[in-house]
């Protein structure tokens, strides 16, 4: 029995692509293509954050902070932790990996994506890497160097909300006057007034 069993399967390699119309696949002329994101010059070679992600960026530093330190206090029974303790869970926080963190295109317009984010489809291309991951990490010791590892952990203790008011709703914060609430003003410089 197991050389005709050899000798169908080898049949049907041979034979090929009729099997997936039978078995309720697609048919093999049917196929989609979805471009990857174009990247402008910015967006491909900057150091920094694109002006046009930083929103996204800060929520997902909110969501990466939040997340290490719950899982810190869980390990001593959800107590607050001491401040050498977070201070040490926030710099784990910003030097992570962050590659699972990209840009997405929807309806013509870029996105970061990854875990924490709201705005992940599917059917689109990703690009990670790259340059991603480094600016991620950038904006994240940032916002512990301005904010100081204190207020943050203050701000975590009174839940993610709080945390990402904190951090990306402020006054200067990356998401006042970002996409979700329309362009953001634009900037005066001191000198000008």
């Amino acid at each position: 029995m197991q050389p005709a069993l050899v000798a169908w399967l080898a049949l049907s390699l041979l034979v090929g692509t009729g099997a997936e119309e039978t078995c309720g696949g697609r048919p093999a002329t049917s196929s989609r293509s979805i471009p990857a994101p174009q990247l402008s010059p910015e967006e491909q070679l900057s150091p920094h954050m694109p002006e046009s992600l930083r929103c996204d960026a800060c929520h997902a530093i909110a969501f990466q902070i939040e997340e290490q330190l719950r899982r810190a206090e869980g390990k001593v029974g959800r107590k607050a932790l001491s401040e050498s303790d977070y201070v040490e869970v926030l710099e784990r926080s910003c030097s992570q990996g962050w590659e699972s963190y990209g840009v997405q295109e929807l309806d013509g317009e870029k996105w970061l994506t990854g875990p924490g984010l709201l705005r992940q489809e599917p059917m689109t291309v990703m690009v990670t890497g790259g340059p991603w991951p480094s600016r991620l990490s950038k904006m994240c010791h940032g916002y512990v160097g301005e904010q100081g590892e204190t207020q943050i952990y203050g701000a975590h203790r009174r839940g993610l909300a709080a945390l990402r008011e904190l951090l990306c709703h402020g006054e200067k914060g990356a998401c006042a006057g970002g996409k979700a609430g329309g362009p953001a003003p634009p900037k005066v410089m001191q000198n000008e007034l």
